[in-house]
């Protein structure tokens, strides 16, 4: 499906999660049945709407790295569209263009730290 979407970013995102963002007529459901907007920077359906205007100021937001993927958005979703692999995908992108989200290298008492967390941070949020 190379050649359909409108932008760039909405056609990577479509490649990575299989996800149309096109099929979002933001109705806000996803935004509403969140736990966890009270932290994030952007809405659900505000991500989703940068991305159908391809504005890639969103892999800077908090957002995607904020979601839990905890399905709730994307059960609500009446045109089927799963957010929590859209936010997936973002974070993705994001990696893979070199933008780490967490500086290993600038942990403080790192052997105070669980190893599983040092290696849970650096397989999920470096690239």
């Amino acid at each position: 499906m190379e050649g359909v979407f409108p932008n760039e970013l909405a056609e990577k995102v479509f490649q990575i999660s299989g996800q149309n963002v096109y099929a979002c007529y933001q109705c806000g459901k996803c935004s509403g049945s969140c736990p966890f907007t009270s932290n994030m920077d952007l809405l659900p359906n505000v991500v989703i709407h940068k991305i159908q205007l391809g504005d890639e100021s969103v892999l800077l937001a908090k957002t995607p790295w904020i979601c839990a993927a905890c399905f709730t958005c994307s059960v609500r979703c009446p045109r089927d569209v799963d957010i929590s692999k859209i936010m997936e995908a973002l974070r993705l992108i994001t990696l893979r263009r070199g933008i780490d989200r967490i500086n290993l290298r600038k942990l403080k008492n790192v052997e105070e730290l669980p190893t599983i967390a040092l290696v849970a941070a650096s397989r999920k949020l470096t690239g």
